[in-house]
């Protein structure tokens, strides 16, 4: 079994039509401070971001911040963290993010959310950076996208032990299990040849 000590989680600057996006937001929250966890994320005060972050510190946990200074700057910044990183720039923000983090949880959002997911499932399949990578399916928000991923591998753009690189639940708890007993099943390499 893996020890999560920290997760970095991915989610929107904005809280989504539903209000069920926030409460899943909150209760991811809520059980990462109880379980002990600590959260790691982008650094803003608003949308879904700001929501998970109040929600772990409302409830005793601890909160690492990442934000570039022109984010500070146009004040989207949460000034209450445990921590708080100020960096140049996007690739920085998302270098220490990942090194501070032995796991990614993904609750819906935009651009960004999926730049930094992809990101991460890339590092894996690389072998770079090695760690569960959980999904959290939020009103089948992401069925789509995990419809695509097995396109991908069924047209054999992506092996196997690379699509199963990403852990998909609809559950807070579920995907923390899941990530807890994570146990990579690497391909030799990328390539088909």
């Amino acid at each position: 079994m893996r020890a999560i000590q920290s997760v970095q989680v991915f989610c929107g600057a904005n809280k989504g039509i539903d209000p069920l996006y926030e409460q899943t937001a909150l209760e991811l929250g809520q059980t990462l401070a109880r379980q002990g966890i600590r959260l790691v994320y982008g650094g803003g005060n608003v949308g879904l971001m700001g929501s998970i972050a109040d929600a772990v510190l409302a409830h005793g946990g601890q909160v690492t911040g990442v934000i570039p200074d022109f984010l500070r700057q146009r004040e989207v910044c949460h000034e209450q963290l445990s921590e708080l990183i100020v960096v140049p720039s996007m690739a920085e923000r998302k270098r220490i993010m990942a090194e501070r983090s032995d796991g990614v949880i993904t609750l819906p959002g935009g651009y960004g959310t999926l730049d930094e997911l992809f990101e991460m499932l890339t590092m894996g399949q690389l072998g770079h950076k090695v760690q569960p990578i959980g999904l959290l399916n939020v009103k089948s928000f992401f069925d789509p996208l995990v419809a695509q991923l097995d396109r991908m591998q069924a047209e054999q753009f992506l092996k196997p032990a690379h699509r199963a690189l990403l852990l998909v639940s609809d559950h807070v708890d579920d995907l923390l299990t899941q990530m807890e007993h994570y146990a990579p099943q690497m391909a030799t390499s990328k390539w088909f040849l």
